[in-house]
């Protein structure tokens, strides 16, 4: 055979490689005993069929492309080590002629990762503030889960609850129809359809409103997008809601050992505080890790994105079943389809992709290390806080997952030696 290097480019090589007649033709024999004994041609016994008979039942190009489907993997191994490649995954593979037989590889490449110097990155550390308006505003969301409800003898307001019989038809189709619907009426409510929240606005009990309402276009249901939509509403009932007041009774309603607002607020500060801390601190490490991947010059092979995007989908399709919905119905919902999908979450995958191989060197630069104790700690807290120990704790004994949590662990050390430089708090070992 000959082997032709036709170029490398994004950690990947092209090879146009041509099989010599002999190569064929010995494979081809080959196709022919392999397909003869499976064959049931009339007229002969299984196995007995000459050649020719076999190609004009099977056709001489199915005989071929048997002969070259078994060729090929040996074929390319052998290109391999005359070239002297090593491939990291499966290449991508054409037929592109067949007298002779040529057929190209696209062969990926280990990744390559050049660090800068890292060692003398500055990153200013993230504030964690809690202002007194987010606490104003956590205990206005906590008097409204302990307010009540109780009729309102007046037209309907935002922040009312009405209870009302709903019709509806888009182009002579029902659309929305329940009796005693129970909704809250917010300002800039999207659903069911944008402006509906505001056509109740000013209803008294007993009154019945018609009125048109076009949908979005990106509306959840493709097939109504952009199309109108005619309500009839009857309301039934209207509450609003009263609030508790903001005494020493609300604060031992939202926690039985507070006896002051006072000690509300300081709980409630300091749970935000723990809040903004942890969110500050993650915004920091990010920041810290951005700044060492563009000091880096990595290239890798697109099959490595292509990967880790089947990873993001499949993480995505397990939390929608989490929820009781489908990968299929969330595409309906923002209708997109699954192509769509992954070209949109293409840049992400990249960026996973480049940050664990920046960090993976980062790791080998510092000598960072994980030992056995600190991963069957990990993998004990996991099997304790589980509901059920005896299953959690063979999975836990898998190999596989003793080398996630390795990785894992790794990863968050080799994260907290780069932040301790970032913030000047450590000496940085020399190279």
């Amino acid at each position: 055979m000959k082997v032709t290097r036709e170029k490398e480019e994004d950690r990947q090589v092209f090879l146009r490689i041509e099989l010599e007649k002999p190569e064929v033709d010995q494979a081809l024999e080959q196709a022919y005993r392999r397909l003869v004994n499976k064959a049931n041609i009339p007229g002969f016994r299984q196995g007995k069929a000459p050649r020719a008979v076999l190609e004009r039942y099977v056709g001489k190009d199915g005989l071929l492309e048997d002969a070259i489907d078994s060729l090929l993997p040996e074929v390319y191994e052998q290109a391999l080590k005359e070239e002297k490649i090593e491939a990291i995954a499966n290449p991508k593979i054409e037929v592109v002629e067949r007298e002779p037989v040529v057929f190209t590889a696209v062969v990926p490449l280990e990744p390559t990762v050049e660090l800068g110097k890292y060692k003398g990155i500055k990153v200013k550390p993230e504030k964690a503030d809690v202002t007194q308006e987010e606490v104003d505003a956590v205990i206005e969301q906590l008097r409204r889960q302990n307010g009540t409800w109780e009729p309102a003898e007046r037209p309907v307001a935002f922040e009312d609850m009405v209870t009302m019989d709903v019709e509806s038809l888009v182009e002579d189709k029902p659309f929305i129809n329940q009796q005693g619907a129970q909704y809250q009426v917010k300002q800039n409510q999207p659903l069911p359809t944008p402006d509906f929240a505001e056509q109740l606005i000013g209803m008294k009990v007993g009154e019945e409103k018609e009125f048109k309402l076009k949908l979005p276009q990106d509306y959840s249901r493709p097939e109504l997008a952009g199309k109108e939509a005619g309500f009839k509403v009857k309301v039934n009932e209207v509450k609003q809601q009263l609030l508790p007041k903001l005494d020493k009774e609300f604060a031992g309603l939202v926690s039985p050992d507070l006896k002051t607002m006072a000690a509300l607020r300081k709980r409630l500060t300091n749970n935000l505080t723990i809040q903004a801390e942890q969110k500050a601190g993650e915004a920091f490490e990010d920041k810290v890790i951005d700044a060492v991947v563009d000091l880096s010059k990595v290239e890798f092979p697109p099959v490595l994105v292509d990967s880790e995007l089947e990873r993001l989908i499949e993480q995505q399709a397990r939390w929608m079943q989490e929820s009781g919905l489908k990968l299929e119905e969330y595409l309906s919902r923002i209708n997109k389809t699954e192509e769509e999908l992954r070209e949109e979450m293409r840049p992400v995958a990249a960026k996973r992709v480049t940050r664990t191989l920046v960090l993976g060197k980062v790791a080998e630069a510092e000598k960072i290390e994980v030992t056995d104790d600190e991963i069957t700690a990990e993998l004990e807290k996991l099997v304790k806080g589980s509901d059920n120990k005896a299953e959690m704790k063979e999975r836990m004994s898998l190999p596989q997952v003793r080398g996630s949590m390795e990785q894992m662990l790794a990863t968050q050390k080799t994260v907290q030696r780069l932040v301790e430089i970032a913030k000047g708090s450590v000496n940085a070992r020399k190279k």
